[in-house]
């Protein structure tokens, strides 16, 4: 009998915990939303058959996928502390009053937490307002919403936050330029772009294509929240907050201006968020495209442009999206910017500490892996296993000298040596050696004891093999 009860109550639990992972009531008509939703995202479908409504901002099966978004986004949480995991719980419980002030106007967002993150390169701070996670959901949800009826119409040339494009299309459409001949650049560096942005100006071109007033006046309350600093709340009157879901999607609404006036122009142009690059076919045309566009940025969007990191130069000499190109006019002329290479040396390097404090193996897999794997990935369109190969020969020699660190003393340093190979006069020899870990590293023996191949029976993947 105790046996059966518990069964029960095991079911019962099953049951309550699978009502609470689902827990909105799905209905035919959500579904159709969602996929309704999912083909105007396809390219070449236009957005007048599509017009959005806070029905269906506050759509179950929208909120439920804006959910799975955040959670999948993980992120810190807002001023009110509430983490990612905590999030469920509390829309299980919360939902319906939060729905009602959604559609009736009354649901007041949160201010931002306003943090400082250190630009690579010591090139100052970036300003990051993190909302609070509910804040975060509700953002994704109207995405989720107005996304299709102005990515439509968005120019081809826009890469940035988009379904279908990337950072490396972005980078392929430049190179396509210079295989056009196209050799001088026009750098345009927008200074404080999200930090600058004109609420009304902004919120204009939202109601180009959004009628709805309640989703207007929700998006203008996300603009104008104020931003805790110092646990004070500081107002803002301008910018798009970084760290919401919204603001990519609404920093190239604003843009989208700029991008229908190159295009209008001819221009041979990429943009990537506010990093924007026009290739043209001489220094006479790109300084002139220069004063015309500076001139464009600032009396029609009121953008500022920042004059020193803006340029009009070869692209060879320029870094755009953590790629450069050479000035010779190879078949594939793609190349890592070197300040990528240093910046991911560096991530290794901090990394450093963990490591010869742990088991290897498993911090190799957890720890080093993961940025590897990413950053061969984001670079693999140079094709270069050259540059591959010369970086995981330095993370090798950074992998050999804290295993020779954590060998520590002369008598465990010249047994490890020997069980790995080494005669008992060349184990001597390295293991007294007064050389520090780097320069051992460096070494025929340890090369010898340590090969490639044990570090990667211990876990570490070449780059040049992901490539």
């Amino acid at each position: 009998m105790k046996t059966d009860n518990r069964r029960k109550e095991a079911k019962a639990k099953a049951k309550t915990k699978g009502k609470r992972e689902s827990f909105f009531n799905l209905g035919d008509g959500a579904m159709v939303d969602k996929a309704e939703r999912k083909q105007l995202l396809l390219p070449g479908v236009h957005w007048t058959i599509y017009q959005p409504t806070i029905e269906m901002v506050v759509n179950e099966l929208n909120i439920q996928d804006a959910l799975k978004a955040v959670i999948r986004n993980k992120g810190a949480p807002g001023i009110d502390n509430m983490q990612v995991q905590e999030l469920e719980a509390y829309l299980y419980k919360h939902w319906p009053e939060i729905k009602k002030s959604i559609l009736d106007g009354s649901y007041s967002p949160k201010p931002v937490r306003q943090v400082e993150i250190p630009k690579p390169n010591g090139g100052g701070v970036r300003q990051l307002g993190i909302p609070t996670v509910l804040d975060r959901v509700i953002q994704q949800a109207i995405y989720q919403v107005i996304l299709p009826i102005f990515d439509a119409d968005f120019s081809d040339y826009s890469y940035g936050f988009r379904p279908f494009k990337s950072a490396i299309h972005a980078v392929l459409q430049a190179h396509e330029y210079l295989q056009e001949g196209c050799d001088w650049v026009v750098d345009i560096d927008l200074e404080k772009f999200f930090d600058r942005v004109n609420h009304d100006m902004l919120m204009a071109r939202v109601a180009r294509k959004v009628s709805d007033k309640t989703i207007l006046l929700l998006i203008r309350k996300f603009l104008t929240t104020g931003a805790m600093i110092n646990g004070v709340v500081a107002e803002t009157n301008e910018g798009t907050p970084q760290g919401g879901p919204l603001s990519p999607l609404l920093s190239n609404i604003l843009l989208d201006d700029f991008d229908k006036e190159l295009e209008k122009r001819g221009l041979r142009f990429v943009r990537y968020a506010d990093d924007c690059n026009i290739y043209v076919k001489s220094e006479k045309a790109g300084l002139r495209v220069m004063k015309s566009l500076v001139r464009y940025l600032t009396h029609r969007l009121k953008l500022k442009v920042n004059q020193q990191k803006s340029a009009v130069d070869h692209p060879w000499n320029r870094k755009f999206l953590g790629y450069t190109f050479t000035e010779e006019k190879q078949p594939n002329r793609i190349r890592i910017h070197q300040s990528k290479i240093k910046q991911l040396k560096d991530k290794i390097r901090t990394l450093h500490r963990k490591l010869r404090g742990s088991d290897l193996s498993k911090s190799i897999r957890r720890l080093i892996i993961p940025i590897t794997r990413g950053w061969a990935n984001y670079f693999r369109l140079t094709g270069l296993n050259s540059t591959f190969d010369g970086l995981d020969g330095w993370i090798r020699r950074k992998l050999r000298g804290i295993l020779w660190r954590q060998w520590k003393k002369p008598q465990t340093r010249r047994k490890r040596l020997l069980s790995m190979g080494l005669s008992k006069k060349a184990a001597n020899a390295y293991a007294y050696s007064s050389k520090g870990a780097w320069r051992m590293a460096r070494t025929p023996g340890l090369h010898k004891a340590v090969t490639n191949r044990t570090l990667e029976k211990m876990g570490y993947i070449p780059m040049a093999k992901m490539v």
